[in-house]
Parts: C-alpha cells; sequence; structure tokens
C-alpha cells in the first residue's frame, strides 16, 4: 500500500480505492474501466510532472495518471488484485523476472506472430482491439537476422534517466500505448491483426523482454545507460517484412510478409536445441524413438531409509461419546438451547440459529420420515444401508446437517454432492455415474433448492445427464409428518457400518466415491479434537464448503460431537464482502476459523483501514489447503498485515488432507511463541527428480514450503516411492505419503481393484519386509517427513506430470506463470495446467483465461514471457499455450476451472481458444534420428541370376502381343485413319458413340460413316480456310462430345498434329483461359478449331481481359462445314510420325505435353482392346474427361479401333444430375464402365442418401462387371470401398470396382477389368485387386514390409490393375538407376510399344529430361530401353495365377516421386500426412500439406465456424508426431475450396504454396509452431 501512502488521499477516497480494487479483482469491473475510475477518484491529488518517464507529446488523456515514483510501486500493489494470490510469492515473481532477464541474455529468439483473419480478432479481443491506424506502438520491425541493433524511429533522444525507467513500468507504457511516435505499417490491413501488433510480436518474441526503454530497441541488460547527446536515429534500418522481396532458402525470391514470418521461424529453428539428441542404435527400417536416457550427473537421494512416524496416543477421554449420533442425543436433550449453527445472509446478518434440540428433534423427523414415508409400508424405498443423495445449496448449512443427521439415525448413507445447476453441468454427469453406481434412488433436498432446479414444461425435474432416475424429498420440517410417540431412533455404538460416502474428482474427471466407515468418522472427530484442543461451546468460523473435506469434518461433525457454536460464512457471502469471516471473529470472539488461503488472500486485498479488527480472541486458525505449496504465501502476507490487529504468529496452522486419508497431518496450535514454524527452501531441479535438496547457489528455481503439523493422534505414517512397490523412501526423497489409521476412509463404493491399491496398501523397507501388519491408505500427496517430524507437502499426485524423465507439479507451473505478470493478463488466475501425451511423452499444455480488453500483442507478449518463464525455472517446455477468452473455461461447482473437463475440451478440439502458441521444436526431443543414406551396393554383389541381395528383383510384364493370336482385323492398317475408312465402308451403320445429355436422353449419336464423312468435311476446312500443311499443329477446343471426336478424326485425315484443350469455363473465365492459351502456345498450334459459342467467348470483353486475344491464332468454327468432300485423303508415309500430342497439368504443376506417334497409338488400342475384351458387340460407358491421358484414348480412339460402341457421359452434366452416370449405365445395361476419382466422389456425396430413392426409379447395377477408376494416382481405397459399400445394394458387385494407373510418359500401364463369377468362361480371367497393408515407417525408409491388417502404422494399399499386354515394368533406384529387389519401394520404369516418345516443349530442353524417355539401368540389364514414370512403387508377386497360369505380379503405386518430400532423411508421401490430418476434427474437410525450406506445412480446410480454427491447430501437430514422427512447422487454416484441384481430382500442392508464399490464400488463421 506504499503508494497510496505517498499520496495525501482522504478516507473517503481511500474507502473508494479498496472497492474498486476488489471489483477487479472479483472480475466485476474491467481493466479499463478500473483504470477509468480510479484516474478519476486521484486524479486530483496527483503532482503534474510533464516529461518526467512520460513523453509529453502523448494526448494528455491517452496517458495513465501516475507518477513516475510511484508507478513501479503501484504496479506491484495492483498486481495483488489477482485472487490467486496463493500463488504468489515475492521470491517466486523475483525469481520469474529474473529468468526472463537471463533468458534475454541467452539470445534473442525471433518468433513469428500468428496471423489472424480480421473477423476471428474482432470477435476474440472484443472493442478493446485498436484498429490499425489509430495509435500504434511505433517500433521498427527488426528481422531476426539482424545484428541485434534496434533503430529509433523519430528525433527523440532518449536521456540516460529515461532510459532506466523501471521495467514494470515500461511494459504498462506499452500497453497502454503511449509511446513517442505512431506509425501505420502497410501489412496492417493483410489477413493478420493490425502490422504494429505483429511487428510488436515480431521484436518481443525476439528479445524476450520488454526493453527498458521505449523509443529505441536494443538487446542490452534491462538497465540501459546511455551518454547524453548519442542518438541511434542515424543506423540503417535492417530490411524486413514486405519491404522487399527475399530469397527463400530454395534461392527462390518471393515476396511478402509469410515468407519473412517462415524465414524467422526458420532461423529460430536453426538455434541448436537444449537437450542434446542421445547415439542409439538404428536398424534398417525401424525408427527408434529415443528413449530419455537418466542423466548420470542427476542428483539421487543420498539419504537412510525413513523410518514409520508415529503420531501422539489418542487419549481417550471418560465421556467421549461412542458415536457421533449419540453425542447428538447427548447435547439435544441436555442443552437444547445451546446454539449449534448459526447461518448468515448475503449482507452478513445473522439469518438463522440452529441449536442442538431442533438438530436433534429435526434429524429424528427426517429419519423418520426416510425410514416410513417413502414406498408402501410393505414396501419401503430404503432401508438401512441404502444410499442417499444429499442435494443443498452452499448457503444452506442448517438444512445440509439436519438431513445428514437425519440419515446417520435412520442408518442409511448420505452421499453429499454439489447442486446440479444446468444439465450440462460440468462434471456433473461424472457424479451421476457415481449415483448410479452407489445404487441411489433418493435425493433429499431443500425447500429453496428444489424451486431452483431446472424443470421440464409439466413441472418434473428432468433426469440429468448420466444420472439414475431419483426421487426428490424435501427435508424442510413443514414438509414431514411427525414421528409417532412411541417411535425412536436405534442410537448404536460405532461399528463398522458405512457412515458416509464422500465425493472425490480423479485426474481424469471421473467421479468415486470414498466409504467412510462409523468407527473410522468417530475415530477422526476425536483425533481432531484431540489435535486441536476442541472444547465445549468453543465457536468456530468456518469458510469451507461443508460438503466434504475439511468443512465437514470441523465444522458438521467434530463440532457436534464438542456441542461447538459454528458460525458458517457462505461462499456468495465471500464474494460480497470477503472481510465478512474476519467481521465475525471478532463479533463472536470466535477461538478458531477454517479458511483456504484464498480466503487469507481476499481479506488482505480487502482490508482497507478497519479501525476495529481484533483477531487477539483466535486461538487457531485452520487454512485448509495448507498442503498447497502456494499457501505459505497468504499465510505470510496474513500476518504481516494483521499480527498488528492482534493475531499471534502460533496461530495460523496449516493441514493437510485428502479423501481418502481424511486429516493427514495438521499444525497444532503451541502457546510457545518462541518455536518458529519449519520452512523448506527446496530447489525446483531436485524436485523434479525427486529429491530433496536444500538450494544454496541457484536462487531462481526454488520453492519454499511450510510445514503442515505432525502426524494425527493414534496414526502411522511413512513416505513411499510413487509408482510400483509401496517401497519407504529415504529421508531425502520425495515420495507418497501414506497413513495407517483407524480415521481413514476404507474404500471406494463399488471398485475393490481400485481400492486395494489405495486402501490396501503395505510398505516395505529396503529388504523387502513388512513394516506392518496393519494396511495404509495412500493420501495422493507428495511430500517427505523433515526434522522433528514435521511433515511437508510439495504436490499432489493428480498434478504430477513426468516429463521426459523428470516429474513437474501442475501448481508449480500455474504459479510461475501467473508471475509473470499476475494481473495484467490472465483474468484471475483462471489458468489450466495440464499434460497430454504425444509420441510416448507426456507434453504440458497451459490454458488460461485472457481478460477481455487484452490485445493481440498483449497476449502474444505475455505468451512468449510464459513460455522464456517456465522454460528457465523448472527447466521444462511447454509443448502448448492456449488463451480462451473470459467466463469460458468450464467451471466446478465452486468457481474453480474443471481440469479434466477442460482436457477433454482441447484434445476433442471443443475449446475454441483465440490464441495458442505451440512449441513442438523445443518440446519433442525424442524423435527418430534423422537416417543417413547408406551408399548402394555395387553390381557384382549384387546380381545373382534374377536376384537381387538375396531378394528377387522386382520385374513384371503383361502378356505378350506377338504370341495373341486374335481375330484382329484393324491389326492390318498401320493408322487409326485408316481404320475408320475401313469401318465406314464395311460396317457404315454400325453406332460407334453415343452421348446423353443431363436428363440421361441421347443428344446425339455416331455411326462409322457419319464420322467418316464429318471427319472429311473437317478435313477440307483445315486445307481451305485453314491453309494448313501437313504436320501443322491444330488445336481441338471443345466441350467433352461427338465434335471433338470428329475434329480429331479431320486432322487425321488432313496430315495435322491434333492437340484437344479443355474449353474455358464461361462462370471462370480469369482463371481457365490463361491455361488455354498457354497449351495453344506451348504445343504451337498453327490454328484453333471450336464452336461457334466458343469462338463467341475466346472473343468476349472477359476474355480481352484475361488474356492478349490478339495474339490467338486463326480460329475456325466447325459448325458451319464446307458441303464437299476433300479430292484426297492424307496418308502419313512413316508410322513413327506424330499422330497427336497430349498435354496435361502434373499435380506439381506443370504442363508436359508428350509425343505419341501413330505406331504407339496403335498398340495402345491393341493393348485396351486385348485387356478389356472390345468388339462391336459389346457397349462401354466412359465418364471422364476426354482431354489426356487414358480418357482421351478412351473416349475418341478405343471405338474406332475395337468397333463397340461408346456411350459417353460428360463429368461436368454430373454436378447438375449426381445419378446420370449410374442411371446411364443401368439403362444401357453396360457391362463395362470407366470413371474418374471425381464422378465416384460426386456420386457417393451427391446420392449418399438417395440409394433407396434411385432404386426406386429402377436403377440396378448388378449386370456391371468392370468399373475402372481410371487415375494417375496411389488408389483411393476409402473412396473405392465407400463407394462399394454404397451401391452394393443396387446390385453392384463388390469386387467390380478397380483402379489403373498411366502417366506422362506411358498413358496407362495397369489396367484391370476384373472377370466375375460366370463371365469367367468367356475369356482371360484376371486375379481380384489385392490389397496389402504395409509398415509405413518402413516405407519411409524406402522398405516395403508387409503387417497385419490394423496393426500400427500399417498403410493400406491396393493394386494399382493388371498390367497391359506388350507392357514391362522394373522398379529402380531414381538416384543411382540400379534395379532393386522387390522388398524395396522405388521408381516404376515401363518399357512398352505404346510408351510416349517424348516431351513436346516449346523450349527445347528435351535433353533435361531425355533420360525420362530412354533411360537405362546402371547394371544387370543395360540393353533395354525404359520409361521412367516419375512415380514410386513396388511390385509383389500374388499368390493368384491368371489364364495361363503364370503368378500374378501386382504392381502398387506409392505416390509421384515430385510430390514426396524428403524431411529427416526420410521420404514423406503428402497422401500419408494428409489422411491423417483429415481424421483428427469433423470440421477438417480438406488437407494439403508441402514443404518449404525444410518446414512442414500443413493447409486445412475449415467446415465451421471461423471460433474453430485454433481448436485445430494443437490437433493436427498431435497427429502429424504421433504417426509421422515429424513436426509441423506452419499450420494454416483455410476456407472450403482454396485448395486448388485439378480436373482429375488431384490437389495441385504447388501451386497451393506458391499462392501461400505470395500471401493470397486469405487464410482464417496461421500458426507458426516454435
Amino acid at each position: 500500500m506504499a503508494d497510496r501512502d505517498t499520496l495525501p488521499l482522504p478516507l473517503e477516497v481511500r474507502t473508494r480505492l479498496a472497492e474498486l480494487e476488489l471489483e477487479l479483482s472479483e472480475g466485476d469491473i474491467t481493466q479499463k474501466g478500473y483504470e477509468k475510475k480510479r484516474s478519476k477518484l486521484i486524479g486530483a491529488f496527483l503532482p503534474q510532472a510533464p516529461g518526467k518517464g512520460m513523453d509529453p507529446s502523448v494526448p494528455h488523456e491517452r496517458r495513465t495518471p501516475v507518477t513516475p515514483g510511484s508507478s513501479s510501486r503501484y504496479h506491484r500493489r495492483r498486481s495483488s488484485g489477482s485472487r490467486d494470490e496463493r500463488y504468489r510469492s515475492d521470491v517466486h515473481t523475483e525469481a520469474v523476472q529474473a529468468a526472463l532477464a537471463k533468458q534475454k541474455e541467452r539470445g534473442k529468439m525471433a518468433v513469428p506472430m500468428p496471423s489472424k483473419r480480421r473477423s476471428l480478432v474482432v470477435q476474440s479481443s472484443m472493442d478493446a482491439y485498436t484498429p490499425p491506424g489509430e495509435e500504434h506502438i511505433g517500433l521498427q520491425d527488426t528481422s531476426s537476422g539482424s545484428e541485434g541493433e534496434g533503430s529509433m524511429q523519430g528525433e527523440g533522444t532518449p536521456t540516460s534517466s529515461q532510459s532506466s525507467i523501471n521495467m514494470e513500468n515500461w511494459i504498462s507504457r506499452a500497453i497502454h500505448g503511449s509511446t513517442t511516435s505512431s506509425t501505420t505499417s502497410s501489412s496492417s490491413t493483410q489477413s493478420g491483426g493490425s502490422g504494429a501488433a505483429s511487428r510488436l510480436a515480431d521484436v518481443m518474441g525476439q528479445t524476450h523482454l520488454g526493453k527498458s526503454d521505449v523509443t529505441s530497441y536494443t538487446t542490452d541488460s534491462i538497465q540501459v545507460e546511455r551518454p547524453q547527446g548519442s542518438t541511434t536515429a542515424s543506423r540503417s534500418t535492417p530490411k524486413y517484412g514486405n519491404a522487399e522481396l527475399m530469397e527463400t532458402g530454395d534461392g527462390v525470391p518471393v515476396g511478402g510478409r509469410v515468407s519473412a514470418k517462415i524465414q524467422q521461424l526458420v532461423n529460430t529453428l536453426k538455434r541448436p536445441k537444449r537437450p542434446p539428441l542421445r547415439e542409439f542404435f538404428v536398424d534398417d527400417f525401424e525408427e527408434l524413438l529415443e528413449v530419455q536416457q537418466p542423466d548420470p550427473n542427476q542428483p539421487k537421494a543420498e539419504g537412510a531409509q525413513m523410518l514409520a512416524m508415529r503420531g501422539e496416543q489418542l487419549g481417550v477421554v471418560t465421556n467421549w461419546p461412542l458415536s457421533l449420533e449419540a453425542a447428538l442425543q447427548r447435547w439435544g436433550t441436555i442443552s437444547p438451547k445451546a446454539p449449534c449453527l448459526t447461518t448468515m445472509d448475503t449482507n452478513g446478518k445473522p439469518l438463522y440459529i440452529l441449536t442442538y434440540g431442533k438438530l436433534w428433534t429435526r434429524s429424528i423427523k427426517v429419519a423418520y420420515n426416510i425410514l416410513h414415508k417413502l414406498g408402501s409400508k410393505q414396501e419401503p424405498m430404503l432401508r438401512p444401508g441404502d444410499r442417499v443423495a444429499l442435494v443443498f445449496p452452499n448457503n444452506d448449512p442448517a438444512a445440509f446437517m439436519v438431513a445428514f443427521y437425519g440419515c446417520l439415525l435412520a442408518e442409511v448413507v448420505p452421499v453429499p454432492i454439489e447442486v446440479p445447476l444446468t444439465r450440462k453441468d460440468a462434471g456433473s454427469q461424472q457424479i451421476g455415474f457415481l449415483l448410479g453406481s452407489c445404487g441411489v434412488t433418493v435425493a433429499l433436498t431443500s425447500d429453496a433448492c428444489h424451486k431452483g432446479l431446472p424443470k421440464s414444461p409439466t413441472g418434473e425435474i428432468p433426469q440429468f445427464k448420466g444420472w439414475p432416475k431419483l426421487l426428490w424429498f424435501v427435508t424442510e420440517s413443514k414438509h414431514l409428518s411427525k414421528p409417532p410417540r412411541d417411535w425412536f431412533p436405534h442410537i448404536k455404538d460405532a461399528n463398522n457400518e458405512t457412515a458416509y460416502i464422500e465425493y472425490k474428482t480423479c485426474k481424469d474427471g471421473s467421479v468415486l466415491g470414498v466409504t467412510v466407515m462409523r468407527m473410522a468418522l468417530l475415530t477422526h472427530c476425536q483425533a481432531l479434537t484431540q489435535s486441536c484442543g476442541y472444547t465445549e461451546a468453543e465457536t468456530i468460523v468456518n469458510v469451507l464448503d461443508f460438503k466434504k473435506d475439511v468443512g465437514l469434518w470441523h465444522g458438521i461433525l467434530t463440532s457436534v460431537m464438542n456441542m461447538m457454536h459454528v458460525i458458517s460464512i457462505p461462499y456468495s457471502l465471500m464474494k460480497v464482502n470477503p472481510l465478512s469471516w474476519i467481521q465475525k471473529v471478532c463479533q463472536y470472539k470466535a477461538k478458531v476459523a477454517c479458511v483456504k488461503s484464498r480466503d487469507m488472500h481476499w481479506a488482505l486485498v480487502a482490508h482497507r483501514d478497519q479501525r476495529d479488527i481484533n483477531l487477539s480472541s483466535l486461538r487457531m486458525l485452520v487454512v485448509a489447503d495448507g498442503a498447497n505449496p502456494w499457501s505459505i504465501s497468504s499465510c505470510d502476507a496474513f500476518l504481516n498485515v494483521f499480527q498488528s490487529k492482534g493475531l499471534k504468529p502460533e496461530v495460523i496452522c496449516p493441514c493437510a488432507s485428502s479423501p481418502e486419508a481424511l486429516t493427514v497431518a495438521i499444525r497444532r496450535p503451541t502457546d510457545d511463541s518462541n518455536q518458529p514454524p519449519g520452512r523448506g527452501v527446496l530447489s525446483m531441479q531436485g524436485l523434479s527428480h525427486g529429491v530433496i535438496r536444500v538450494d544454496s547457489e541457484e536462487k531462481l528455481s526454488v520453492l519454499t514450503l511450510q510445514d503442515v503439523g505432525t502426524v494425527m493422534p493414534g496414526a502411522l505414517m511413512c513416505v513411499v516411492k510413487p509408482d510400483g512397490v509401496p517401497q519407504l523412501c529415504k529421508t531425502d526423497e520425495i515420495g507418497e505419503l501414506c497413513v495407517g489409521s483407524i480415521a481413514t476412509g476404507t474404500s471406494y463404493y463399488g471398485l475393490s481393484g481400485m481400492t486395494k491399491n489405495t486402501f490396501e496398501v503395505f510398505p516395505m523397507n529396503s529388504v523387502g519386509a513388512l513394516i506392518s501388519e496393519y494396511p495404509f491408505t495412500r493420501t495422493g500427496l507428495l511430500g517427505f517427513v523433515g526434522p522433528g517430524g514435521l511433515c511437508f507437502i510439495a504436490g499432489k499426485m493428480d498434478g504430477l506430470m513426468v516429463v521426459g524423465g523428470r516429474r513437474h507439479n501442475a501448481d508449480d507451473i500455474v504459479a510461475t506463470a501467473l508471475a509473470v505478470e499476475p494481473m495484467k493478463f490472465v483474468y484471475r488466475g483462471r489458468i489450466a495446467v495440464f499434460s497430454i501425451s504425444v509420441l510416448h511423452d507426456e507434453r504440458i499444455v497451459v490454458v488460461a483465461e485472457q481478460r477481455p480488453d487484452s490485445t493481440e500483442e498483449d497476449s502474444f507478449q505475455w505468451m512468449s514471457r510464459v513460455l522464456q518463464a517456465i522454460d528457465g525455472i523448472h527447466q521444462v517446455g511447454v509443448y502448448c499455450l492456449a488463451l480462451v477468452p473470459s467466463n469460458t473455461l468450464p467451471k466446478t461447482p465452486l468457481g474453480g476451472i474443471h481440469l479434466s473437463e477442460s482436457k477433454q475440451l482441447f484434445l476433442e478440439g471443443s475449446l475454441h481458444p483465440c490464441n495458442v502458441l505451440m512449441c513442438p521444436h523445443t518440446c519433442v526431443t525424442n524423435l527418430p534420428k534423422p537416417r543417413q543414406k547408406q551408399p548402394e551396393i555395387g553390381p557384382a554383389s549384387v546380381m545373382v541370376g534374377n536376384l537381387v541381395s538375396g531378394k528377387r528383383i522386382a520385374q513384371a510384364s503383361g502378356r505378350d502381343l506377338g504370341q495373341m493370336e486374335d481375330n484382329d482385323q484393324a491389326r492390318k492398317f498401320l493408322f487409326l485413319s485408316e481404320v475408320l475408312q475401313w469401318r465406314a465402308q464395311t460396317t457404315p451403320d454400325h453406332v460407334l458413340y453415343t452421348l446423353l445429355n443431363c436428363r440421361g436422353t441421347i443428344a446425339s449419336s455416331l455411326t462409322c460413316v457419319q464420322l467418316h464423312k464429318r471427319a472429311e468435311k473437317i478435313a477440307t476446312m483445315l486445307a481451305e480456310r485453314g491453309h494448313l500443311q501437313d504436320g501443322d499443329h491444330v488445336a481441338l477446343v471443345y466441350p467433352p462430345g461427338i465434335d471433338l471426336i470428329a475434329a480429331f478424326y479431320g486432322c487425321l485425315y488432313a496430315g495435322c498434329v491434333p492437340i484437344t484443350v479443355r474449353p474455358p469455363h464461361p462462370q471462370n473465365i480469369a482463371t481457365t483461359l490463361p491455361t488455354v492459351k498457354m497449351i495453344v502456345e506451348v504445343s504451337r498450334s498453327a490454328c484453333m478449331m471450336t464452336t461457334a459459342v466458343i469462338c463467341k467467348l475466346l472473343r468476349s470483353k472477359e476474355a480481352s481481359a484475361a488474356v492478349d486475344v490478339r495474339s490467338w491464332p486463326p480460329v475456325l468454327d466447325t459448325d458451319d462445314l464446307p458441303k464437299k468432300k476433300p479430292p484426297l485423303l492424307y496418308k502419313p508415309s512413316n508410322p513413327d510420325t506424330l499422330a497427336y500430342l497430349d498435354f496435361s497439368v502434373s499435380t506439381t504443376g506443370m504442363l508436359a505435353g508428350v509425343k505419341m506417334s501413330h505406331t504407339a497409338t496403335s498398340a495402345f488400342c491393341r493393348s485396351i482392346k486385348l485387356q478389356c475384351e472390345l468388339y462391336p458387340s459389346r457397349e462401354v460407358a466412359i465418364c471422364l474427361d476426354p482431354y489426356c491421358g487414358l480418357g482421351f484414348v478412351l473416349w475418341c480412339l478405343c471405338s474406332v479401333y475395337s468397333g463397340h460402341q461408346s456411350i459417353l457421359i460428360p463429368p461436368s452434366e454430373l454436378e447438375v444430375n449426381p445419378a446420370l452416370w449410374l442411371l446411364g449405365v443401368s439403362q444401357y445395361k453396360v457391362r463395362d464402365t470407366f470413371c474418374s476419382y471425381s464422378v465416384m466422389e460426386l456420386c457417393t456425396k451427391g446420392l449418399g442418401l438417395q440409394t433407396e430413392s434411385i432404386k426406386s426409379r429402377g436403377l440396378d447395377l448388378s449386370r456391371v462387371r468392370t468399373c475402372v477408376v481410371v487415375a494417375e494416382e496411389r488408389p483411393r481405397i476409402a473412396l473405392t470401398q465407400s463407394f462399394s459399400k454404397l451401391f452394393k445394394d443396387l446390385g453392384l458387385h463388390p469386387r467390380a470396382v478397380s483402379t489403373s494407373f498411366g502417366c506422362r510418359v506411358n498413358l496407362a500401364i495397369c489396367l484391370q477389368p476384373h472377370r466375375l463369377g460366370k463371365l469367367a468362361d468367356q475369356g482371360t480371367s484376371g486375379p481380384d485387386p489385392t490389397t496389402v497393408y504395409v509398415d509405413m515407417r518402413a516405407l519411409r525408409h524406402d522398405r516395403v514390409r508387409l503387417v497385419e491388417r490394423g496393426s500400427p502404422h500399417s498403410l493400406p494399399l491396393m493394386e494399382s490393375g493388371k498390367i497391359l499386354p506388350g507392357v514391362r515394368i522394373i522398379i529402380a533406384n531414381p538416384e543411382t538407376k540400379g534395379p532393386l529387389g522387390d522388398s524395396h519401394l522405388g521408381e516404376i520404369w515401363v518399357c512398352s510399344g505404346h510408351n510416349a516418345s517424348g516431351y513436346f516443349t516449346v523450349y527445347g530442353d528435351e535433353a533435361l529430361q531425355s533420360d525420362h524417355f530412354t533411360s537405362r539401368l546402371s547394371f544387370g540389364d543395360t540393353q533395354t530401353i525404359w520409361a521412367r514414370t516419375g512415380y514410386l512403387g513396388f511390385l509383389r508377386r500374388t499368390e493368384l495365377t491368371d489364364a495361363s497360369g503364370e503368378r500374378h505380379d501386382a504392381l502398387y503405386v506409392v505416390g509421384a516421386l515430385d510430390e514426396a518430400m524428403e524431411l529427416r532423411g526420410m521420404r514423406y508421401h503428402p497422401i500419408d500426412i494428409e489422411t491423417s490430418v483429415i481424421r483428427t476434427h469433423k470440421s477438417i474437410t480438406e488437407c494439403a500439406v508441402f514443404t518449404w525450406t525444410n518446414l512442414l506445412v500443413v493447409v486445412v480446410e475449415l467446415d465451421g465456424s471461423e471460433q474453430e480454427a485454433l481448436d485445430l491447430v494443437p490437433l493436427v501437430t498431435n497427429v502429424v508426431l504421433e504417426e509421422h514422427y515429424l513436426i509441423v512447422g506452419v499450420v494454416v487454416v483455410v476456407d472450403i475450396g482454396v485448395i486448388p484441384i485439378n480436373s482429375r481430382g488431384e490437389k495441385q500442392r504447388m501451386h497451393l504454396r506458391d499462392g501461400f508464399l505470395a500471401d493470397q490464400l486469405d487464410p482464417i488463421y496461421v500458426a507458426y509452431n516454435m
């Protein structure tokens, strides 16, 4: 209160200030409101001293009116406004500040601030967020690469007096925005918070601590002395952010903020990690997760073995009652007028006095009514021994007491629980499970409480979630009938029957019931009476919850045994008047008070200048949470202030208790004030290793403990090792306290196994002998017994987190986090610390509620400082730090944080934080070592026949084309154009093509002769209007249909080379037209052919906005064709000349055109004809895009070659009518159909719920024997399986669906037509596609190891189809080009007659990729010329045989070589990581990953509210760590549809990467994991 005394303030101002402070600490007023009101109150009394520690240029009203002299003290006092002062000790706060300073000296760490979409910022920090441009903190960006020099902004030269402003004052000013200059940055309007925010965070993150000097940033120590005249303004500003283009790690210049942030992150990560990786052996495949080896230098326990401590004898007093009910009977009849309990209203006035007489008579009434008035006479609802719930509010102890004793008298077992406020109250469901398992059917409650419970419209109390069906029974006297004169409860001596059940919430949120026997109850009351020296008619003030724990034992049970008078202070009164308990102690001259450290702390905050406080009557102040290591500061501070008000130091009596062991230890009130209480200053480092070391040199990380007195009378206490066998600890070792006594709980109700482990423990000494034949009870408290038999508690088993083999206590970490800036930022200490298990170790998560008025930069700065403080003091990394809006964490009934519920929300992604900082790079130190590539073995030692290093060489081939005799008439023609002419003569009216429209009716069809005639006219047009020579290239820009086919053959007739191009999308010209233009230019097309509609589109206004329309080659409209036919059809001289060019955009965004010769085209058609058994009487349905690859070949070429009828279904029509394809297949009774994955997905998603209605329309798929998915990727098992499952009801055979595989160098390598059942005799039967499960970890090392389905890390892979006739495959090492064995993953090389003959590129750099088409093996068969597919895969010989009796070789495609990511020396396929990520949260609809400078970037599409965006960050990070052993560098959350997908439904990850680096994604949130 120092600064108050420095100002001469009148008394009423002081009083008002104190009230304000209380309002603030209660959260009833915001920080802003507080500041405003406070400045109003004391403004008049402040000396105005402009310029001294304040900047005169700041507008007056923005200033915080504080004199420089008092500002630091003012902040320190303000900081004590947090009610969790119990966690604060000045020593600890200093330690934290020092640790932060130390971190800062160690070197700066730049942490890029996450960027949020604007809407997200506004929602999370409410109106207090300053929009850019209003008032900014003028800071220079300093990039992480600069020399550690800031540069000064503006003119002001700092003087030394100004530069040594106190730290806290500096931060307060930084946060209140009172700095010299205000600049806005150009990036402030982009997708993050304000630019200054991100800059401040960059600098803050880098320098760890706010600097002492406001205007200029340096990284010297906190106190900066500088000669008067020097200025820093002349230093050059480092380039940073979006100021200039920045070279990325790949040498690619990229602009924009994103890349700067990533660069910053990369620089951060280059700093060496503290815990070094230890050596270990890596098997070829295995990625061993590192096991933490114990550090040889870690402290070990060296003391002797401890001895069990025995409490003093439990003295038997002659007149002690034989049971608690007997005591009640005695006092109720001897002194019925004696007060038993006084309850208070919210004004602190006595509401009601319950006398012993009333308690006795009412309890009898309750006992009679619950035994006789529930159920019928023959079938009473309750019998002695049954369990009954007691549901009473915290402000009605009298009703509770009557009901509790009524139950004891009726010999039923009371189970006191909290009032369920709503049906979804946090933790109430678990309480319901407890009631259910205890078989509770009746709940006793008070009238007021019964009225307040939620009701259904009919007035019934609804059944709460998870609760059994209850009869609610009101215990007020007026509702009960009087017992008959002759009825009297049977009062027995205390025995071993259960007296009551106390509930206990475990670490995981489950609720257990601890049963306490009548004997234990009585013995416990006697032990408390003896150790506290209770005597008859003493007055005791109780602030604690009277339903359980210390409040129940002292305020309800022991008090009655000794006829004491309890003054009960409800929690609601404490909130209004925190001093109420002290006032009652004075008013009633109470001898004893039972409080928690928070009550002492609140009294400190509020005590004002109360003249009349006198605490000399207190002989004992029981501190119920004295076992919390952080209670010592409250006890000390309380004594400090109130010693002058008559409080004697020896009165403060901390105690330790647990639901299982009841009171474990309590400090006795002594008369000898000379004997100081026990203190232990212990090293945190030692504690984390479980040993006690009195700290000497490192004053920073210490824990100061106070003793909680000695063992209870009649009890035996020992300390055992916390895990494993209960073996006694050494004297300098921390362990779990165990108590052997009658006065403990006896079991967890209904859980015999857990009971055995907790209540029936037999501690042993080092040689294995039992120390007692009686069982002990585990208390759940960690601690040790110090000198003089004093017990010290260092933490709870529930709060224990074992990270990397070291133990940390959640409470200690909470204390450190709160000490960073106790009140400015975190809301009333509402902070949760828990650990989650990720990658075989515990990881610490800190979740705090931030105040509503804190800005982005505040929160980010606070977060980075908390991380450093915890790191400095506990030497442990925090895995995740999340901030949630105030009042959103689940609460326990008494207002604390419900830990397990918070943890549950965090893990399931429904916590909705407004800020998240993940630090996996610093915490996760048990990743496998990066893989070192082994040099390949030389050829000589490898080749033995067909074996490579003991494995079969991975090679396979389809059937041999040469030996296959078939009646293939088309074979005699070299050119497709000749085949068409031949068909037009021999079977002129045979229909080759039928095109369906979106209604499923025939739009048009072509017979052989119609196609031939149409092609002739087009050839004429090309010659006459286009003036083309043979060999000229023609771009065909047509929608999928028949015009395209005619145009293609027209080109062949004219001797031109066609290129099919997808037309621009009329709704999306801006993005689709440039691709058309590019293909036309790159293919050197001499002219374009298209329809009239597209002609118009190419010349439209929108088109000219997108591309330069004037540079198009001539455009021919084929809708009006010349009437005459050409004089002569062109016949190519050489079959190796070009037939057509095939252009496609690969998944990596590369446009590649390949050349197909006439020979290859005919060979291709023949291969497909043989594989699929196509002949003129067959019908095939095709739902594919006809622009490239196998889709084009099937659409345009195969029918002409084989003569079968193709039913063409344009995939774009499915967007209008998703059932079109399947209806067509069913209507035309098609047996073979081809589609793409995007078509399959459309059907699965669009028809998922409509299968019944389609079935009723007569859809029948039972005739389909093959449905082939045409793809250039790994088969999508999940999609094909869900498709098969979905349409099984419509008759689709589960084995009908299969896949094909093609790539740029060979448009179809595999194609699997199935031959089902009865159809098998009609030809060569292809075996079923097989699915194998491979070990994902081995795959990363390019090894293939088969595992069982469902085994961990297994990845299902489906074979890509049967190898086409005439195709040979070998698996080769992409680097050394050597052949590989079949247990290796390698590049698929292919040799076949229908390989493309090379890339067609405009730049003439064919040499670069020439080896794609003409590669040879480096050893083995070095003669064959292979084409490299660019895909990784492996071959497996299966057990199946094909028609020729050969074993069938299956090809498994794993992924594209271009897409594979090399991380930590291992090869990862994006799809595997994406699959894991999509599984983690229901709102993630799509995901794509890519790498940038060795950072893994994960982009997820969010289908949900933007508030969910931050929930995804920890989940994504966790799953990638768990399943792939990778640390995610950046998580980007975007809207649906942002991830680009090409026409084949493949993700365009490189486009996405470019968009991300150029800052074009408009992300909802970008998190940079540290």
